[in-house]
């Protein structure tokens, strides 16, 4: 086989890349690594795909959790959902494809179970036990590098876990534009974020793909999760604002394309991604609507209660575990027998907990509810 036509072949279509994209060529990895004939970014994706915690996206809440409809969105669908959103409108500005959809699978691989709200808990303990904060996007840094393959990490390009780490997506702009970075100043700014974190939220990604991704995950979830309240019966489509309705639609598939089509108009050539002032701030009237009639009522304040208490008791009873050398226990046997040297010397006890439990599933975390002790 000739190994060389293959790797070219692969790279053919970045010969007509934007001059605004990112190279395969141009990646960059924290540790030295041999890519075989697949290119970087591509071979990112293969890495996220077969992890162990890719798989867990199917039982990881995105909104509604433990409900008896079998097409409510779990994290899994919004993955796949930004990643095609982002993918399109990386097509149309002639981006890097494979960097697009890399950072769009691995974004919320630190998501915890139960979405934000188990999010707000998890960050609470955080700030007690280490007295830095716990974020979704943070953890999703830190689980590939430091986490994931048994404490060796993935060895992802810096871009992916850049793009990761900048992709929040509860943060609107009318515009995003790349910063240029190292890999010292991205893994600075990773370290940073646990003791500032409003300061995390603001941070651009360093290549115009994680900004496409930035917004393709507003653009995954604002229409969706409409649809999903919608199914469940907690609000009426009739009840959407006009005002919104008669900018983007009023449906899933209208809000989608008409925002795609709006951001590519604006974009391209450009060296940002960028909306229309009206898109935009329909945008950000349909997601205030959102939090005031889906979000702030996706639990019950018993639910909300019931979880606080029960990751708090899970939480305490490994680390209580962990500080007595309890190797019986679950935390021992499920995860940390199998993780490596370096994880357990370099992570705190507070720390390993954390990790164990943000990458629970919803249904193992109520399993671990209803058998810790405490």
């Amino acid at each position: 086989m000739d190994i060389e036509r293959v790797k070219k072949n692969f790279l053919n279509k970045e010969a007509y890349l934007s001059k605004y994209a990112t190279s395969s060529n141009a990646a960059i990895r924290l540790k030295e690594d041999d890519d075989d004939i697949r290119p970087a970014f591509f071979h990112d994706i293969d890495r996220m795909i077969h992890s162990a915690s890719y798989a867990r996206y199917q039982d990881k809440t995105q909104v509604y959790s433990f409900k008896e409809n079998d097409h409510i969105s779990r994290r899994m669908i919004h993955v796949q959902l930004v990643s095609k959103i982002a993918r399109t409108i990386g097509r149309a500005l002639n981006l890097n494809e494979d960097l697009i959809e890399a950072i769009a699978l691995g974004h919320d691989i630190g998501h915890t179970p139960l979405g934000h709200t188990g999010e707000a808990i998890l960050d609470e303990i955080s700030r007690k036990e280490l007295g830095e904060y716990f974020a979704h996007n943070v953890q999703g840094v830190r689980h590939y590098v430091y986490v994931e393959n048994d404490g060796k990490g993935l060895n992802i390009s810096v871009q992916v876990l850049d793009g990761i780490l900048c992709h929040n997506g509860e943060v609107l702009s009318p515009i995003y534009q790349p910063m240029k970075k190292t890999k010292e100043e991205v893994m600075r700014e990773y370290e940073e974020a646990y003791i500032d974190l409003n300061k995390s939220k603001t941070y651009s990604p360093m290549t115009l793909e994680g900004c496409v991704v930035r917004i393709s995950d507003i653009i995954g979830y604002i229409g969706r999760d409409i649809e999903d309240a919608i199914r469940l019966g907690k609000i009426k489509r009739e009840e959407l604002p006009k005002e919104i309705t008669e900018v983007i639609g009023s449906t899933n598939k209208e809000i989608v394309n008409t925002i795609i089509m709006d951001i590519i108009e604006n974009s391209m050539d450009k060296p940002y991604i960028k909306m229309s002032e009206e898109v935009y701030l329909a945008i950000q009237s349909l997601k205030n609507f959102n939090y005031k009639h889906i979000y702030n009522y996706a639990y019950t304040n018993e639910e909300r209660q019931f979880f606080k208490d029960g990751i708090n008791k899970v939480f305490y009873q490994y680390y209580n575990d962990i500080k007595n050398k309890n190797t019986d226990s679950e935390i021992y046997k499920v995860f940390l027998n199998k993780q490596s040297k370096e994880y357990l010397e370099n992570t705190k006890d507070p720390r390993m907990v954390i990790d164990y439990i943000a990458g629970m599933t919803d249904d193992y975390l109520l399993k671990e509810i209803e058998t810790c002790k405490n």
